[in-house]
């Protein structure tokens, strides 16, 4: 089974497009409440997937690559055990 939007969203992945021409190098998280509210919660989610509908929103390429990375920023909220212990 692979990844769909809602299941990226569901385990607090962030997805980076970043654009492979030179002179444009641009970088973008996608915003994945969005994209599952225009496919589907349920809809392929894979590298596959995404890549043939993406085009750098800088210089309007289709030569862009993802990077898929848990999303710390996102953390659970914070374990007063481990507060109380200095962690």
């Amino acid at each position: 089974m692979g990844w769909t939007f809602q299941s990226l969203i569901d385990e607090r992945m962030k997805v980076t497009a970043f654009c492979l021409d030179d002179a444009c190098r641009n970088v973008r998280v996608l915003p994945l409440e969005e994209l599952r509210d225009r496919f589907g919660p349920d809809a392929p989610a894979m590298r596959d997937d995404i890549l043939p509908r993406l085009r750098c929103d800088a210089c309007g390429g289709k030569n862009v690559d993802l990077t898929c990375v848990p999303d710390h920023s996102a953390r659970a909220p914070e374990n007063p055990y481990s507060k109380a212990k200095g962690g």
